[in-house]
C-alpha cells in the first residue's frame, strides 16, 4: 500500500442497542502512513465504531473496506489475522501469565515435528518485536508484576506482532508519564513511516494536534466532519464536539461562606506505602485539591483517610472528634465517600445495571426484614438519574454500556445516597471528554454549595487551579506544601512536586 492511499473506509455504519441508536450512518476514511484521530464526547460512538471494525460488535448497516476489499469480521481474531489490531483503554490481559504468553496466546510457535510450544522461539520472537519498538521489558516477567504503562506497551507490541495494517489506540496515554508518552509517539511515528494507518482516540487535544495528520469528529453517534489536524485549534475542536461554543473550561468558582474546619488530619502515615507524616485541614464546603507526580502518594492519602489502606499512625478528626476509619464501611458510617481512580476496575460493577450500581453502597435503607424494597430502590435511582443528569435509556441498562462520563455520574449518585459530609475524589474526570468534564465540575460545585467538603486528586493542574480553592502538593509520600489556587502558578506547583523526588 502506497503512503497516502486509502487503507480503510467505513461508510454508512449504523448500530443500535435496546433504547439507543449508538451509530447513525457514520463514515471514516484512513490513509496508509497516517495518524487519524477520532474525537467526540463520551457517548459520541467512537468506541462503538471501532468495535464494529474489530468484530466485537456486528453492525446493523453499512460497509467496511480494507485495501479496497469489503470485510465483515465476525470476531477479533479474524480482524487480527487480517491486519487490524486494537489496543483497548481497559487492558484485557492474562495477568497470571508472562509477557510472551500474552503476546503469542493462541498462536504459539511449535517445536519442529512436535506438538510442543517452543519457549526459545517465543522468547526470540518477543525480543525481536521489543527491540524494534525499543520496549525494555523482560518477556518472562509475569504481567501482574508490571505497572499499567508497561502492560500497555506490551499490548502495542502484540498489535505490531500481527504485522497489522491498521492499529487502533484507544486513550493510549491515560496511564503514561510524560516520558512514556514521548516513547509512544516515537513508536507511532515509526509505524506511520512503515505505512500503517493509526486510529488514535483521545480527549487530550494537545496530543491530537501534535501527533495527528487528520481528525474525524463525531457527535451523538453521527459523523460531523474530517479535517487536517493542521487546520484545527482546540476551540474549534471543542465547538465541533459539543455543537456549541465553550468559552469557559470551568464554571465560576464558589465563594465559600463557611469558615470552620470539618476535618483535620494529623501525622497520617501508611503501613504499606511511602505516605509519611501528612497533616492538613479541610473546611466545610471547601474544594481542596491534591497535586503531585505519579507515585507521590496522592491516591495513598485518600485510601488511608477512607480506610481502604492500612494506617500505621496518625489521627483524623471530624467536627473536632477523632474518627478511626479503619475500614471503608466504618468510613461510610462516619460520613466519608471515595470515588476511586480506576472507574472500570474499582468503581463500577460492569455486569450490573444502573439501579444496582446506584444503591449498592446504601442497601440497608431499602431493607424490609430480609427483603429489598424494589419500589424504594427504583425511586432513589430515578432521583439520582435526574439530579446527576445521567443519560440512559432506563435504570435497568447495564452500566458498562454507558459512556465514561455517565458511568462517573452514576458513581457520584451512589455516594450521594449514603449522605456523606466529605467526598474523596481520585481523578474524577480521567478519560472523560470536555463537555462531560464541565458537568462533573458543576456537580462538585453543587455538592460544595450544599455544605459538602471535597478533596480532589488530579493530574491536570489547570483542573486543580480552575476548580479548587487551595491545593496540597505531595512529593515522595510527604506533603511538600500548600498553595492558594488563585495566587499560584503551575511552575510553583511543579517545583514543590519535585521537592522529595
Amino acid at each position: 500500500m502506497i503512503k497516502g492511499q486509502e487503507l480503510l473506509r467505513m461508510q454508512g455504519i449504523t448500530k443500535s442497542f435496546p433504547g439507543v441508536k449508538a451509530l447513525d450512518n457514520v463514515q471514516l476514511s484512513v490513509k496508509a502512513g497516517s495518524v487519524h484521530a477520532l474525537m467526540g464526547e463520551n457517548g459520541a460512538g467512537k468506541s462503538t465504531l471501532m468495535k464494529c471494525l474489530f468484530g466485537i460488535y456486528h453492525k446493523d448497516a453499512g460497509h467496511i473496506f480494507l485495501e479496497g476489499k469489503e470485510v465483515n469480521f465476525s470476531n477479533s481474531r479474524e480482524a487480527l489475522d487480517n491486519g487490524v489490531a486494537m489496543v483497548h483503554q481497559e487492558l484485557n490481559q492474562a495477568l497470571k501469565r508472562n509477557v510472551m504468553d500474552n503476546i503469542w496466546l493462541g498462536r504459539y510457535p511449535r517445536m519442529k515435528g512436535l506438538p510442543l510450544v517452543s519457549e526459545k522461539q517465543m522468547y526470540e520472537d518477543t525480543m525481536r518485536v521489543f527491540n524494534e519498538l525499543d520496549i525494555h521489558v523482560d518477556p518472562r516477567t509475569v504481567m501482574s508484576k508490571m505497572p499499567v504503562s508497561q502492560r500497555q506497551m506490551v499490548e502495542i507490541g502484540k498489535a505490531v506482532s500481527f504485522n497489522s495494517k491498521i492499529i487502533v489506540l484507544d486513550e493510549p496515554t491515560s496511564s503514561l508519564t510524560e516520558e512514556e508518552v514521548e516513547h509512544l509517539f516515537r513508536i507511532i511515528n515509526m509505524l506511520r513511516d512503515r505505512g500503517c494507518g493509526i486510529i488514535y482516540i483521545s480527549h487530550k487535544m494537545d496530543e491530537i494536534l501534535r501527533i495527528s495528520d487528520e481528525v474525524t469528529i463525531m457527535r451523538d453517534g453521527q459523523y460531523i466532519t474530517t479535517r487536517p489536524a493542521a487546520e484545527l485549534t482546540k476551540a474549534e475542536i471543542i465547538r465541533l464536539m459539543v455543537g456549541r461554543e465553550m468559552t469557559n473550561q470551568f464554571p465560576p468558582k464558589l465563594q465559600n461562606p463557611y469558615t470552620e474546619d470539618i476535618m483535620r488530619v494529623q501525622g497520617l502515615t501508611a503501613q504499606y506505602s511511602q505516605l509519611s507524616d501528612v497533616s492538613f485541614s479541610l473546611k466545610k464546603g471547601e474544594i481542596l485539591g491534591v497535586a503531585g507526580l505519579d507515585g507521590s502518594g496522592r491516591t495513598e492519602l485518600l485510601e488511608n483517610i477512607f480506610g481502604a489502606a492500612t494506617r500505621r499512625s496518625g489521627m483524623i478528626y471530624k467536627d473536632g472528634k477523632p474518627v478511626r476509619n479503619r475500614t471503608p464501611r466504618e468510613s461510610i458510617a462516619n460520613g466519608f465517600a471515595l470515588v476511586t481512580e480506576e472507574r472500570r476496575a474499582t468503581g463500577i460493577f460492569g455486569i450490573l445495571n444502573i439501579q444496582e450500581n446506584t444503591v449498592i453502597a446504601s442497601l440497608k435503607k431499602y431493607l424490609s426484614g430480609i427483603l429489598l424494597q424494589s419500589k424504594k430502590m427504583s425511586a432513589a435511582t430515578d432521583s439520582m438519574i435526574k439530579a446527576m443528569a445521567i443519560k440512559t435509556p432506563s435504570q435497568k441498562t447495564k452500566i458498562q454500556s454507558l459512556s465514561g462520563g455517565n458511568q462517573q455520574k452514576v458513581i457520584f449518585g451512589r455516594w450521594m445516597l449514603t449522605e456523606p459530609d466529605i467526598l474523596l475524589l481520585d481523578e474524577p474526570t480521567r478519560g472523560i471528554d470536555v463537555g462531560a468534564k464541565y458537568e462533573i465540575y458543576q456537580l462538585i460545585q453543587n455538592l460544595a454549595r450544599q455544605g459538602k467538603s471535597v478533596i480532589m486528586v488530579s493530574s491536570e493542574m489547570p483542573e486543580l487551579l480552575g476548580v479548587c480553592s487551595r491545593i496540597l502538593v505531595m512529593s515522595g509520600g510527604r506533603l511538600a506544601g500548600e498553595v492558594d489556587a488563585d495566587n499560584t502558578t503551575q511552575e510553583e506547583i511543579m517545583t514543590l512536586a519535585a521537592m522529595y523526588v
